[in-house]
């Protein structure tokens, strides 16, 4: 199999993809044409269908694919031109092929968030990440599957939890280093910051918006689940439980991009950096693994508007 990661300019593909999504467009001119989503196990990948003729037979989001095509260049990305597609039936694909998945291994990974939970020594926060990470056996099991975005970054299978333990360990170095900071705290805000994914986005292969997601998102989800999971905890200190809270409103770090609320302690503002440096670097990643390996800029990339270029 041809994997889309793999993909170069001027390449002709003749593979089948899974179609993550189809929208049907018009040019300017007024002229319909489709733009596609094809996904496979190593991310995704632009296509455009221009010419909606004969060889274009009928086909859906998240039907595979066989499609017939060229391999363009378009604003720096690369792009798949389609002439010809047909839709597949099953037998003719490995399912597993078209899942992305994440490069590590997931229960060592699992294994690493287990022993940040153990570094939390303030009883009622770590019975709540106990009670959540390790006694929770389907909330564990979804936890490890999940995927920590629909795109943009860690949009694969396992991607929430490395992205989960990514920050927990920025977190536990900040801890280490700023000793204002209440690493109790700031930890259990690190694993539980995302948490509201679970909800916000369905799992593979169709990891879309859900409508909860779409009407509340993550950080409301997230927040409102800790609160509960706080509250069935007997004891469990108001003023803890708020600090915690707080820090997933804010770990955004500032309203315009989606925090209800703007750090006001020391923790959410460490939370806050540790997410954004995790997800900018992994982004950049993702953005030069996508691009044609030949290319040291790899073109101008409106999330950073900048010009970006390869170092190694």
């Amino acid at each position: 199999m041809r994997y889309l990661a793999e993909l170069r300019e001027g390449e002709i593909i003749k593979e089948i993809y899974l179609c993550k999504q189809l929208q049907q467009l018009k040019t300017k001119a007024g002229k319909s044409y489709y733009s596609i989503t094809l996904q496979d196990k190593t991310g995704t990948f632009d296509a455009k269908v221009w010419e909606l003729g004969a060889g274009i037979e009928h086909f859906e989001s998240m039907d595979y694919i066989c499609i017939d095509g060229q391999v363009t260049s378009f604003q720096g990305a690369l792009q798949m031109n389609v002439k010809r597609v047909r839709k597949c039936q099953e037998g003719e694909y490995d399912p597993s092929n078209y899942m992305p998945i994440t490069q590590r291994d997931i229960e060592e990974m699992y294994q690493e968030l287990s022993e940040y939970i153990a570094m939390v020594k303030e009883p009622h926060l770590h019975e709540l990440l106990s009670g959540c990470f390790l006694k929770d056996k389907e909330l564990a099991a979804k936890f490890k599957k999940h995927s920590a975005a629909k795109a943009v970054h860690h949009g694969f299978i396992g991607g929430l939890l490395e992205h989960t333990v990514s920050v927990a360990k920025f977190c536990a170095f900040l801890a280490d280093s700023y000793q204002i900071l209440n690493k109790d705290l700031l930890l259990t805000a690190a694993i539980f910051h995302d948490i509201g994914k679970l909800d916000e986005i369905s799992p593979f292969p169709k990891n879309d918006y859900t409508d909860e997601g779409n009407l509340l998102g993550h950080i409301y989800i997230g927040a409102s689940m800790v609160s509960e999971r706080c509250r069935a905890i007997e004891g469990f200190p108001k003023k803890l439980e708020s600090e915690l809270i707080h820090c997933i409103l804010a770990h955004h770090g500032e309203l315009e991009y989606g925090s209800p609320k703007k750090p006001a302690i020391a923790e959410a503002l460490a939370l806050s950096l540790a997410d954004n440096a995790d997800a900018k670097l992994e982004t950049i990643k993702e953005l030069f693994a996508g691009a044609d390996e030949k290319l040291e800029w790899i073109g101008y990339q409106r999330l950073f508007e900048s010009n970006l270029k390869r170092t190694m």
